[in-house]
C-alpha cells in the first residue's frame, strides 16, 4: 500500500483522524479513544499488516498528550506514525497495545514512568527507570528540576 491507500484505509475506520504527509513518514493523528480498535485492525488487516510496533514515546504538548507509535509492515515493507492525542494532561489515560505488539509492553512502562501516562489493562505497568519512591514525571514541561535548573 502506499501512503494515499493507508490514509483512506485510516478515515474508512476513524473518519476524524488527521493525516499529515511527512518528509520520512505518514503521520496520522487520532483520538486516542480510538486507538485499540484501530491498531488491532493496521495489525491483523492483511492490506496494511503492520505487525512491528518498532517505537513508542510520548510528547507533552501544552493542552493535551500523544503517545507516538511507529508501525511498521514487514510484508509489505510499508511505514507509518500514528499519534493518539490524550485530551487532557491532568489525568492521561490510554488503553495499552501491548497484547497487540508485545513490544509496547516496555515503552509503554517508559512512558508511564517518565510522563505518568497510564496504560489501561496494561499487564505490569510499574516504574522502569525511575525509582518506585521518585515524585512526578520528568519528561513533563511542567515538571520541577530544582537540581539541573532546567525551564521551559
Amino acid at each position: 500500500m502506499d501512503n494515499e491507500e493507508i490514509k483512506k484505509f485510516i478515515l474508512d475506520h476513524v473518519a476524524e483522524a488527521d493525516c499529515v504527509e511527512g518528509t520520512q513518514f505518514l503521520q496520522v493523528t487520532i483520538p486516542s479513544e480510538k486507538i485499540l480498535p484501530l491498531a488491532a485492525e493496521l495489525k491483523s488487516n492483511e492490506t496494511t499488516s503492520f505487525d512491528f510496533l518498532f517505537c513508542l514515546t510520548a510528547v507533552d504538548w501544552p493542552d493535551h498528550m500523544e503517545v507516538v507509535y511507529h508501525l511498521k509492515s514487514t510484508t509489505h515493507n510499508h511505514q507509518l506514525v500514528l499519534k493518539a492525542k490524550i485530551s487532557t494532561r491532568e489525568n492521561p489515560e490510554i488503553e495499552t497495545v501491548c497484547h497487540i505488539w508485545r513490544t509496547a509492553e516496555l515503552h509503554e512502562r517508559e512512558a508511564y514512568d517518565l510522563f505518568g501516562i497510564k496504560f489501561l489493562n496494561h499487564p505490569d505497568l510499574r516504574r522502569l527507570l525511575l525509582t518506585d519512591d521518585w515524585e512526578g514525571w520528568p519528561m513533563r514541561k511542567d515538571y520541577d528540576d530544582p537540581i539541573n535548573m532546567i525551564a521551559y
